[in-house]
């Protein structure tokens, strides 16, 4: 495969921060192994973890080998970066079901089976840690990096000098110690050179590159890219409800898509160009044309498209955005009854909802009774009356009259009906 230049190919994205000089050139003279560290603190990674993921995948597509590495050993630790106090510690129960959560996601983006040379590879520094007794890993990894060498990075400075009364203990300061190990295992036993990160990492990351120096008199480098943040100052990859997951069972779909397609202009600039794989030309060609007409929001929806397919499937893909114009299109009972429970209750999160016996349901209720008296989403039987005079009320999508008697047939997923008066008025009715 020919080597493609991956540095380059980062800085039109604007994934790089901060690069180890000679980087590009050690990279175009051959296939080369790098590694970025994935932290399995959940059994799923979210999409503030898709920036490394990129990073990988876009490493592989460039022609070289990637290293993707699962702290189940620092996963047990946890990294002062960024971080204000110190991190529960996960039992290896915990960690090795995380893992293969990780696992699971990262072969949606990385090539782990072809046989190609530079086909991708899962570590665990658990595996090699594990061998150490803490007196041979101060002896033989300790002695070479000194405490003011440590003290220095500014993860310990800040934790040092923040207003944590509890400081940084001595298992948190040893992190970089062992993430930096991380580095000459790899070097040693993959021929690993590069190891990449955010840009919060460097600190660590350098800590390895300046192990691997000293312990094998062996050159590593170094690249970071920059933290992701949003226009409007609020944290990437937090929704309402918390992390966006790359898990379905833990984000649908739905849910996932709608994140990308709700971000504001000025960020589906730079996320088309982080988390997607279309090139330089079509990128532009699609930001000139949605500028031209910002309205229709063309960026969003190629955004949304390409990375819901790449996360969860094309299928996915087409029920997410099925769903999304049941809520804001044209949409038929039909188009309802597609949805399967989980993204129903997503789509019309919210809305109001009121039981009734599956059994009434069955021996059919008048459509006035099932707007009023037995749900209270009209307040009388006289104003369900005017309101379907007026011809504004659905019921799963479909107008209807007075006469109208909701039956089993209507029941969507065996359990929901939908009703709704107008355009954006909307209540449930859930089969018990």
């Amino acid at each position: 495969m020919k080597l493609k230049n991956f540095v380059e190919e980062l800085q039109w994205r604007g994934m790089v921060h901060d690069v180890m000089p000679e980087t590009e050139e050690h990279l175009m003279e051959k296939m080369r192994s790098a590694y970025v560290g994935f932290d399995p603190t959940a059994d799923s990674l979210h999409i503030g973890n898709l920036v490394p993921i990129m990073l990988l995948s876009f490493y592989q597509r460039c022609g070289h080998r990637p290293v993707a590495l699962v702290g189940g050993a620092t996963g047990m630790i946890g990294d002062p970066s960024m971080k204000s106090s110190e991190r529960n510690l996960l039992d290896e129960e915990t960690l090795k079901k995380n893992q293969d959560g990780v696992r699971n996601q990262l072969s949606q983006f990385l090539d782990f089976s072809s046989g190609a040379e530079n086909q991708a590879v899962l570590v665990n520094n658990y595996d090699w840690i594990k061998e150490f007794s803490f007196l041979d890993f101060i002896r033989n990894v300790g002695k070479h990096i000194t405490v003011n060498y440590m003290m220095a990075k500014d993860s310990v400075k800040t934790r040092l000098s923040g207003d944590s009364a509890d400081g940084l203990s001595f298992t948190e300061f040893t992190y970089q110690l062992i993430q930096g190990y991380d580095f000459v295992h790899l070097n040693r036993s993959l021929d690993c050179t590069l190891q990449m990160g955010g840009s919060d990492q460097w600190g660590n990351i350098t800590t390895g590159t300046e192990l691997l120096r000293r312990m094998d008199s062996t050159k590593g480098y170094a690249l970071t890219c920059p933290l992701i943040t949003k226009s409007d100052g609020t944290k990437f990859g937090k929704s309402e409800g918390g992390n966006v997951w790359l898990d379905a069972n833990k984000t649908s779909p739905y849910k996932f898509y709608q994140y990308w397609l709700n971000t504001s202009d000025e960020d589906a600039e730079k996320y088309i160009k982080v988390f997607t794989f279309l090139d330089k030309t079509t990128i532009e060609s699609i930001i000139v044309e949605h500028r031209e007409a910002p309205h229709m929001r063309l960026l969003q929806k190629r955004l949304a498209q390409e990375v819901t397919t790449t996360v969860h499937s094309a299928e996915e893909l087409e029920k997410a955005v099925k769903a999304s114009e049941i809520l804001f299109g044209k949409s038929t009972s039909e188009d309802l009854k597609t949805l399967d429970e989980k993204t129903f209750l997503d789509v019309f999160e919210g809305v109001p909802q009121a039981e009734i016996s599956k059994e009434e349901i069955v021996e059919g209720i008048n459509i006035i009774g099932a707007l009023a008296e037995k749900t209270g989403f009209l307040k009388s039987n006289g104003e369900a009356r005017r309101a379907l005079k007026e011809n504004s009320i659905s019921v799963n999508k479909e107008k209807v009259t007075d006469d109208f008697t909701l039956s089993k047939n209507d029941l969507i997923n065996g359990q929901f009906i939908l009703l709704q008066r107008g355009r954006r008025n909307y209540f449930i009715i859930v089969a018990q």
